[in-house]
């Protein structure tokens, strides 16, 4: 799920093909209203019912636009709350990942990686600690491949997680970018069509029967792409910046099984001195 486009390869062609098709029956429809003023004037010339302004068209729109308009609006706060939360969430994230990628560097053993994150509750704090208890539940083994291998396992399941949990609230915005656009022609499609029942009812093509129709289904296609632009363009956003972070969990991983592969290798190269020591003494004496 890298970029929203290819979660929906076709949705705003779509959406982009239907709103072309309405505006061309618009075009038409006003040549013909057009060909049709004397008739018109002959009926009678009517004013205005209302105020064309956005919320005057929303007051006075019907209820189906009315349900659709605020449906969008919410939406599009929920987009803009979790770009707001995310953005914070993945720059601390970030942030103590780098620190902890310091921290690692620095240190020669496994201990000192855990005394020195013990008090941090990050991700690498939970990747030394998994390879902590692997070691201690693999002390009675001698393969030192089957050790690296089990807690390679145990940070991969970890570094998952994590990549899951900093995931959570984008899937909102995949949602919105996918559906407000066909949300949004579904209200102007109702516009339109309560435009030309005014026609029938009034008997007459008359731009002040039909404008307040109008103009509120073109209000609700223009916050159905109000809602979807920006929720389409976060949600990319994040998925870079979730890729970068999930690059950094790496890293981590990566540091920590180094620290287990030089403890590792101590342990073996630790008693061989020991072992020859008798034999260096007894050849002295």
């Amino acid at each position: 799920m890298a970029v929203i486009c290819l979660n929906k390869p076709h949705a705003a062609a779509r959406a982009a093909r239907l709103l072309c098709g309405v505006l061309v029956l618009l075009a038409a429809w006003a040549d013909a209203a057009m060909a049709q003023a004397p008739t018109a004037a002959g009926v009678g010339a009517a004013e205005l019912p209302r105020d064309l302004s956005p919320w005057g068209m929303f007051v006075s729109a019907d209820p189906l636009v009315k349900a659709v308009l605020i449906g969008l609006a919410f939406a599009s706060v929920v987009t803009w709350t979790v770009w707001l939360a995310k953005t914070i969430e993945l720059v601390m994230a970030r942030r103590r990942v780098k620190v902890d990628l310091a921290t690692l560097g620095s240190a020669h053993r496994l201990a000192d990686g855990v005394e020195r994150l013990a008090a941090t509750r990050s991700p690498t704090a939970a990747f030394l600690e998994a390879a902590v208890t692997e070691i201690q539940l693999s002390q009675s083994s001698a393969d030192r491949e089957g050790i690296k291998e089990r807690i390679a396992s145990r940070l991969e399941r970890i570094e998952a997680a994590c990549g899951r949990r900093i995931m959570r609230g984008t899937s909102v915005l995949a949602t919105i970018g996918a559906t407000a656009p066909f949300v949004g022609l579904f209200g102007t499609v109702w516009g339109i069509m309560n435009s030309f029942i005014g026609i029938s009812r009034e008997h007459t093509t008359n731009l002040a029967v039909v404008a307040p129709g109008i103009a509120e289904a073109l209000l609700a296609t223009a916050f159905g792409l109000a809602a979807a632009i920006p929720a389409v363009v976060i949600y990319n956003m994040f998925a870079r910046s979730i890729s970068g972070y999930r690059a950094l969990l790496g890293d981590a991983s990566a540091a920590v099984l180094r620290l287990v592969s030089r403890d590792l290798d101590r342990q073996v190269a630790g008693p061989a001195p020991a072992a020859r020591r008798p034999a260096a003494v007894s050849a002295a004496e």
